[in-house]
């Protein structure tokens, strides 16, 4: 029997991982193999909208920094002060920043297919309180203006992170996918190395939290079918409730636990992962579980209530699969982030799986639901405005400097790399003060991010105990260990940062010294 439990250790080079959801502009892929989706205009290539940024605070980068013109390496800049003069520039709102191009801090974007500018690779950022010049240019990787490097979390790897770290450098992430892309984030010692985070989780430095919920509004629009005609669609034979996956094998192992609940109750599955009726042909070709296509939001909107299960369970991440049957007046029967009741609009707007102690019980409430007008219409009431009553939703979508699918507001990715950019010219500014007066001015505090800014759990069975599944069970035997290898991954990388080692496929020789290393304190 496999041991669940337990850390392990492999020398595998390469986590079983997602693929790529980046953005390209305007597009709307699928990955391979998953139903990772990049919605337009979502992480869309959009000319920059600049903001005003939150208030600064203390953000530093990791050990000991000195930008001045010695003891810091100097290669020749890929970037001649002729390509400095010539970069365009947006300028924001209140800034009054002077400085020339070739005096700016470079904020370096190290994933490739995830540079928020076009045309070209290098632009001018004037942000709400400072300017930086931003590039996907890796031939600045060692310059000494380079003050910052922005990772797409999902595209992060250990065997090729840019080596070596600079003293003079700070590390951002900016992660808002599912924590199934890379669980390298989710270990203390993976999540450590970064200094700046953006995230789904609200404790990140620039929290994506409620990325998939476009406004109040999207959730105050009335019921795409009433009631009354759900009620006719029930009584011609439609099932009480719909499940539509067709990305099946996942960390949080969904399937297994809806198997069980279609013991007890009726369900309609129209993807491929338990598939039990097809869609009809005019759907066919629709990128039906991820857009919102009219036909299709039609469709599904006959039922009332919505299997809604996340591909990864953490605190705070919460998808569409949440948002859109509440847009549509379903009920969402839901699991995935434990916080979530800390986000809904009230206390009786979904369904929660794990409130209940079996799938047999579940079915059984469903039932009474289903029965009772009156207490399934209690579901919607937050349709109604003075029906939403939690604080903390109205607060943090009335707060967010970014917007989604609001070409008003900045996207998030430009409202990131602003956030980056401010705070780096507040962590240089306090650099220089203290060079020049270090009796009166301290020296920057580094600050690197915790668990707290990702940390999601270990992978485990969407239904009953690790005991009682087979040991070639194809879940079982990819997440687990994707979760373990990734950690394997994440200390082998802390390892070479710590030894100053300028070559990352050197990763796999550190892990397997630490993992001889354990061995041998046991």
């Amino acid at each position: 029997m496999l041991d669940f439990s337990q850390r392990r250790s492999s020398k595998c080079p390469v986590s079983i991982l997602c693929c790529r959801t980046v953005a390209r502009k305007n597009s709307n892929k699928r990955c391979k193999n998953t139903a990772c989706v990049c919605p337009e205009l979502k992480l869309t290539m959009v000319l920059c909208l600049w903001l005003i940024v939150v208030a600064p605070v203390c953000c530093w980068g990791q050990g000991p920094v000195d930008t001045g013109d010695s003891g810091v390496f100097q290669p020749q800049s890929a970037l001649s002060d002729m390509e400095f003069a010539s970069v365009s520039t947006y300028r924001g709102p209140g800034n009054t920043d002077p400085r020339p191009n070739n005096k700016l801090p470079i904020l370096l974007w190290w994933s490739s297919n995830l540079f928020p500018h076009f045309p070209g690779d290098t632009e001018r950022v004037d942000c709400a309180h400072s300017s930086c010049l931003v590039t996907s240019n890796r031939k600045v990787q060692l310059y000494r203006r380079t003050s910052s490097i922005i990772f797409y979390g999902t595209d992060f790897r250990a065997y090729e992170a840019p080596l070596p770290r600079l003293a003079h450098q700070t590390w951002a992430l900016f992660h808002e996918e599912s924590p199934m892309n890379n669980y390298l984030l989710s270990h203390g010692v993976g999540i450590r190395l970064f200094n700046y985070t953006a995230t789904f989780r609200r404790e990140s430095d620039y929290p994506l939290t409620l990325q998939w919920l476009p406004s109040l509004d999207y959730l105050l629009n009335a019921p795409a079918v009433p009631l009354q005609e759900k009620n006719r669609w029930r009584r011609a034979g439609l099932a009480p409730v719909l499940y539509m996956q067709s990305h099946c094998d996942v960390p949080s192992d969904r399937d297994r636990y809806v198997q069980e609940l279609m013991k007890y109750i009726e369900i309609d599955s129209y993807g491929k992962c338990l598939n039990n009726k097809p869609l009809p042909d005019y759907l066919e070709d629709t990128s039906t579980a991820t857009g919102e296509d009219r036909r299709f939001m039609s469709f599904v909107g006959r039922y009332k209530f919505h299997l809604a299960l996340e591909n990864g369970l953490c605190p705070d991440y919460m998808t569409e699969k949440l948002w859109r049957p509440m847009h549509q007046g379903c009920v969402p029967i839901y699991r995935g982030s434990s916080s979530v009741a800390d986000w809904l609009p009230n206390n009786h707007s979904a369904i929660l799986i794990d409130d209940f102690p079996s799938p047999r019980d579940l079915a059984e409430f469903i039932k009474t639901l289903d029965q009772d007008d009156a207490e399934y219409s209690r579901y919607l009431e937050y349709k109604t405005p003075s029906k939403i009553t939690n604080l903390r939703l109205l607060e943090g979508l009335e707060s967010r400097e970014w917007g989604v699918n609001d070409m008003s507001k900045p996207n998030y990715l430009n409202g990131f790399e602003c956030f980056v950019c401010d705070r780096e010219n507040e962590r240089l500014a306090a650099v220089k003060a203290h060079r020049k007066n270090p009796q009166q001015n301290l020296p920057p505090q580094p600050k690197l991010a915790n668990s707290s800014h990702m940390g999601c759990p270990l992978p485990s069975p969407g239904y009953g105990p690790v005991e009682s599944i087979d040991p070639n069970d194809s879940w079982l035997q990819m997440w687990p260990q994707d979760y373990w290898q990734s950690l394997d991954q994440a200390e082998g990388l802390e390892s070479l940062v710590r030894h100053n080692v300028s070559d990352p496929s050197l990763l796999w020789q550190h892990i397997q010294s630490i993992a001889v290393r354990r061995a041998r304190s046991r």
